[in-house]
Formats: structure tokens, C-alpha cells, sequence
């Protein structure tokens, strides 16, 4: 072997050693990553429900009221998705997982042990048994859509309603009275109310009537509304999530244009919300606390001479995509981390006064405190008026070019990677699994070249 060949081949040992360790370390990484991950309290609590209650040890944290979680994994009908509850002492109340998919979850009625929820199963080949239950005609998938009423201590179960739609199940249906509820109806861009009873559609809302149809999202999955919820004085809230926009409905009349909170790509006001809660003017409002899921953060907005302003945000370095945030009695503050898989509860400071780890939760009820918001105060009115506002209007300007690009990418990309991903991994564990598979399959390509396949291939490819 002559000097320059001994050289390369002690250069390529030494690259080879390089990709080797960054091989060991970046896997060591990972490993030791999936081996401290928190346990996932859903499947803790599936451990111990069939086992008495007197029996079941706690598994979370006690807390001064049971708390009920839905999650909505990256899957359609495979059985993945849940709800679950925890009495206040931290022991599995209840869990169940008969379906793909959990969005909303109302205590029915409030201050019971029952709650009122909405799920289901998306199926990429609809199933024969549900092809002619379709609302509408479309591709081959479809999805299963239930409401249905659950005591949690006895596990007895009630079917309001059932539905198959053409893409997608409903993120969002509040009861009105015994026999109505409104729901949030997500594959036909639309709100409306529903008789249980007569199965009768008594009100109906259809986002083309005010809606701009070159805004939001593409077709088939255009305002993606995903939150409802009716108001005291008669008026309906509304989350367009693919808009950036809070709406308000004035049954009969329409959109109140001057009411709605954020616009399109005006990412500094929302980024693709979710599960607004409206806080009235007897308790501080009118205010609207929702979780900026796309900006990685939970706001609070205070209407104040006709303009929506910026009252309170929280975030931390682990939130990430949240979908759910309740102000609670007295001060308190209960958020779903959707992407930072847990359920947190905030202090008046923005302390983390408790906590479960629980895999991609979509949103959370602690019972005994009412529906959602409906008995917290405002930011405003716990300051007793005085609190920094930053007013929304300033920042109405939709995003465009570098900026925008940026907002994507640490928005929609960075939390649609985590979505797929293995629900244990952190944003740090998939760069470091980024490095780990560029480092493979490089030293691949490495010896492939040096063995001569690779020299060969190309001079035939010349």
C-alpha cells in the first residue's frame, strides 16, 4: 500500500470514528430521553379502572376537585384517544377509550359527577355500516361522530346523538336545555342547533354567509371551527381557527363584524385558536381568555371602548400548542398543554401550582367549578382594573413574507413534527434525532462510495 493510500484510508477511519460517536451520543440521547419520559397518566388510570375505587392508588397529584381530560392523538379509529378523570385526591375516577378521537368535555349538569362529551373516529375507507348514515357525499373516508353523557362514578353511559360526516368529527357541542344542544360543526363550516329529540335542525349558521371565501384555509377544511359556546345575552361565540378570528353571531342578524377578535394572519393578535371562553361584564368583562395554539401561548383580551386588549399571557418553556385554558374560581387557571403533554394549573402569578403528564390532552374540566369559565373572573377584575393592556388593534397587519415565514415555522410546522411524533419526545429530542439520522445515513452513503459500488455506479451513470 503506497503512502497516499495508508493516508486516505487512516482519513476515512478517522471520519468513520467522528460519525460513530456522534452515532453513540445522539442515540444515548434519545435513549435515555424515552426511558425518563413521564408516564402517561391515561394509560395509569386504564391500569386501575377495573379495580374498586377503594382500591385504586392516586396517580396524580390531589387537588381540591376531580378533573376530567379529553385527548386527540394523531389517529383516526384506533382506540388511542380517551377521556379520563381524577377524583381530588389523585385516583383514577374514570377512563374510557372506545374511540379515536376526545374534543369537548361540559360537566352536564354542572356541579355533577356527569359530564357531556364529543368524539369519535376518523376512517380513511369509510365502513360499510356508517356509508349511508354520510351527511354529505366526498372522498372515501369519513367520520363517526358521538355525543354522548357519562356519569363518572358509576360509568353508566347515555347516546344523544350520532353523526357521519365527510371528514372530520366535531371539536365542540354545548347543551342549551334538555333538549337542544349547540354544536360546532367543523366538515360543514357551520354552527347550529340541534332538538335531540327530533333530531330537527332549529338554527343554522354557514360561515359563506360573512365570510370572505378566499380566506382561511383550503377547501374541505376551510374555517376548521372547532369551538362554540352560547352567550348570556343570546349571542353566539365562535372560534374560526383557520381565520384568526373570535366571532360573534347574532342569531337572526349574523356576524357582529365589530365585535371579532383578531383577523387573518394578524398572528400578534391569534394564530389558529382554540376553545375561547367568553367572561361577561358581571364578572370583569366583557373578556375572552382562549389558547393561542399556534403561537404557543394562553391570552386573555379585554374589550375596552370598542377595541379587544391584551390583559394577561402565559407561556413557559415547555407550553407548546396549547387548546384549551379555563379561569377558574378565585384566580386560578386550568390549561391543556396539547404538545407539551400535560394539564397544568396556573396561579393569579403564572406559577405552576399543579400538574398531570398525560399524552396529548385536547382539553380539561375541573369539576365543581362550572362549564369552562363560566364562574372565573377576569384578569381586570382580579386587579381591580389595574392590569398593562396592549391593544389588538395594533397589531391587525397580517404577516407577510420573512416574518410570516417564520410564524409558520415555529407555529404550524414545529407543532405539526410533534403531532406525529412519539408523544415522549420534546422539540430537542427530535433535533437531536434530526442529527442522529443525518449522521447514518451520510456514513452510509460513505461506505457505499468507498466500496466501490458507489465509484462504479457513477461512471456508468457518466
Amino acid at each position: 500500500m503506497s503512502t497516499w493510500s495508508a493516508e486516505v484510508v487512516e482519513r476515512r477511519n478517522i471520519l468513520r470514528m467522528l460519525l460513530l460517536a456522534v452515532l453513540v451520543v445522539s442515540g444515548g440521547y434519545l435513549a435515555i430521553a424515552w426511558v425518563n419520559a413521564p408516564t402517561n397518566a391515561t394509560a395509569a388510570a386504564a391500569n386501575q379502572t377495573q379495580l374498586p375505587l377503594e382500591d385504586r392508588t392516586p396517580v396524580v397529584e390531589d387537588r381540591g376537585g376531580a378533573t376530567v381530560i379529553t385527548t386527540d392523538p394523531p389517529a383516526g379509529s384506533d382506540g388511542l384517544g380517551a377521556i379520563v378523570a381524577f377524583s381530588a385526591d389523585g385516583r383514577p375516577l374514570y377512563h374510557n377509550d372506545t374511540y379515536g378521537n376526545y374534543f369537548d368535555v361540559d360537566p352536564d349538569p354542572p356541579g355533577s359527577k356527569t359530564v357531556l362529551y364529543v368524539a369519535g373516529s376518523r376512517y380513511d375507507s369509510c365502513p360499510d355500516r356508517l356509508q349511508a348514515e354520510r351527511d354529505s357525499a366526498g372522498d372515501d373516508g369519513c367520520a363517526e361522530v358521538a355525543v354522548e353523557r357519562v356519569n363518572l362514578t358509576t360509568g353508566t353511559t347515555e347516546r344523544l346523538h350520532t353523526a357521519v360526516t365527510g371528514w372530520d368529527i366535531w371539536h365542540d357541542v354545548d347543551r342549551i336545555d334538555d333538549h337542544r344542544l349547540l354544536v360546532a360543526d367543523i366538515a360543514r363550516d357551520r354552527v347550529f342547533t340541534l332538538n335531540t329529540t327530533t333530531d330537527e335542525v332549529t338554527w343554522e349558521w354557514r360561515a359563506e354567509e360573512d365570510l370572505d371565501p378566499d380566506s382561511g384555509g383550503q377547501p374541505g377544511d376551510w374555517t376548521h371551527v372547532n369551538d362554540v359556546e352560547l352567550l348570556e345575552d343570546g349571542r353566539v361565540m365562535v372560534s374560526l381557527r383557520n381565520q384568526d378570528r373570535v366571532a360573534f353571531l347574532e342569531p337572526g342578524d349574523g356576524l357582529q363584524r365589530d365585535w371579532t377578535l383578531g383577523a387573518e394572519d394578524a398572528y400578534g393578535i391569534l394564530y389558529e385558536q382554540h376553545n375561547p371562553d367568553y367572561i361577561p361584564s358581571a364578572r370583569g368583562g366583557p373578556a375572552v381568555i382562549v389558547s393561542d395554539s399556534e403561537n404557543n401561548r394562553v391570552v386573555e383580551y379585554q374589550r375596552q371602548n370598542e377595541t379587544w386588549m391584551r390583559t394577561w399571557e402565559w407561556q413557559d418553556e415547555r407550553l407548546q400548542w396549547p387548546r384549551d385554558a379555563d379561569r377558574l374560581p378565585g384566580s386560578h387557571t386550568l390549561v391543556t398543554d396539547s404538545k407539551g403533554d400535560r394539564v397544568l394549573e396556573l396561579s393569579e402569578t403564572g406559577d405552576v401550582v399543579w400538574s398531570v403528564d398525560i399524552a396529548t390532552p385536547y382539553e380539561a374540566e375541573r369539576l365543581g367549578t362550572g362549564d369552562e369559565s363560566t364562574t372565573g373572573r377576569s384578569t381586570a377584575a382580579l386587579a381591580n382594573g389595574s392590569v398593562d393592556a396592549t391593544a389588538a388593534e395594533t397589531d391587525r397587519t397580517s404577516k407577510t413574507g420573512l416574518s410570516w415565514l417564520v410564524a409558520f415555522i415555529t407555529g404550524p410546522v414545529v407543532n405539526g413534527v410533534l403531532h406525529a411524533a412519539p408523544t415522549w419526545m420534546t422539540i430537542g429530542d427530535l433535533l437531536v434525532a434530526g442529527v442522529f439520522g443525518i449522521t447514518a445515513v451520510t456514513g452510509g452513503i460513505a461506505e457505499v462510495y468507498w466500496s466501490g459500488v458507489g465509484r462504479r455506479l457513477l461512471e456508468r451513470l457518466r
